[in-house]
C-alpha cells in the first residue's frame, strides 16, 4: 500500500493525531456535491486552501484530526457521517478494547462525541459516547442524516430526540431507540448538565 503524505505530522503522543475514515476525499466530495458548494465556497467555510481540499476529495493527503475538524464544521457534518463506512470487507476473530476516557475526542457546536473503538477498520458498527451540548432544535443548522442504522442509549440526564417523521420524544436514563439514520434526527439535552449517550451506527 502506497503511502500518502500528511497535512500535519502528529506523534503517538499529540493530542492533534487523528485515525482517518475510510473514503474520507469520497464522502467529503459527496457532501460538499449534495450542498451544491463549489471547492472555493468550501474553502472559505473551512479555512482549507482550495488546493488542499482539491487534494483531500482526490485521496492524494491524509489530513490531521484538525483539518478533519474544520471539514466537519464547514461543510456542517457530524460524526457518524465520516464513519459510515460503505466495505463489504470483514476481517475475522478481530478484537480492540477503549478504556474510559480513552476515546477519539471529536467536539462539535452541538456535541462532544469520543469514538470507542477507533483502532479496527472496516467495521460493521461504529460506537460512540456524546456529550449532548445542545439546548435547543435551532441549533442545528439542518438535520443529520448518513446511511445505516443507528442504536441510542440515555447513559446519564435526559435528552429530547427529534426525527424528521415522528414527533419528538423525551428519553431519560436508560431509555434507547433505534431507528433509519437517513432519517434526519437530532438530540438536544433537558437537563441542567450536559446529557451522554451511547451511540452504535450499524451500516
Amino acid at each position: 500500500m502506497v503511502s500518502r503524505p500528511s497535512l500535519e505530522t502528529a506523534t503517538a503522543s499529540d493530542p492533534d493525531r487523528f485515525v482517518e475514515p475510510l473514503e474520507l476525499g469520497k464522502r467529503v466530495k459527496k457532501i460538499r456535491l449534495a450542498k451544491g458548494w463549489t471547492l472555493e465556497e468550501v474553502g472559505k467555510r473551512t479555512g482549507i486552501a482550495r488546493s488542499t481540499l482539491s487534494k483531500i476529495e482526490n485521496d492524494q493527503v491524509s489530513p490531521s484530526f484538525t483539518i478533519v475538524q474544520k471539514l466537519i464544521n464547514g461543510l456542517e457534518m457530524d460524526l457518524p457521517q465520516l464513519f459510515v463506512e460503505a466495505s463489504d470487507q470483514s476481517i475475522a476473530g478481530r478484537r480492540d478494547i477503549t478504556r474510559k476516557g480513552k476515546g477519539e475526542p471529536h467536539p462539535t457546536a452541538t456535541y462532544e462525541h469520543e469514538l470507542l473503538n477507533y483502532s479496527i477498520s472496516r467495521k460493521k458498527m461504529v460506537p460512540f459516547k456524546t456529550r449532548v451540548r445542545a439546548r435547543a432544535f435551532s441549533e442545528f443548522k439542518e438535520w443529520v442524516r448518513h446511511d445505516g442504522e443507528e442504536f441510542l442509549l440515555v447513559l446519564q440526564g435526559k435528552i429530547n430526540f427529534f426525527s424528521e417523521l415522528y414527533e419528538p420524544i423525551e428519553l431519560k436514563e436508560g431509555d434507547s431507540v433505534y431507528y433509519d439514520a437517513t432519517m434526519g434526527h437530532a438530540v438536544t439535552s433537558l437537563s441542567a448538565k450536559d446529557a451522554e449517550i451511547l451511540w452504535v451506527v450499524a451500516r
